[in-house]
């Protein structure tokens, strides 16, 4: 998979909502697989299979 970008957009529970900012598509990720500070809004860069926080 290559790299790519999301954003937060929503917390339910113990997963996180992430929306692609290429094509919008939306996925449920387990907030223990993301950084610490993760929170709706942020935006996350996934690259060599991690999660990283992304300005």
């Amino acid at each position: 998979m290559e790299p790519q970008d999301y954003i937060v957009t929503d917390i339910r529970g113990e997963y996180a909502v992430l929306s692609s900012l290429s094509d919008g598509n939306e996925m449920f990720i387990a907030l223990a697989l993301l950084p610490s500070g993760t929170d709706v809004g942020r935006k996350l860069h996934y690259a060599n299979l991690e999660y990283s926080l992304s300005d």
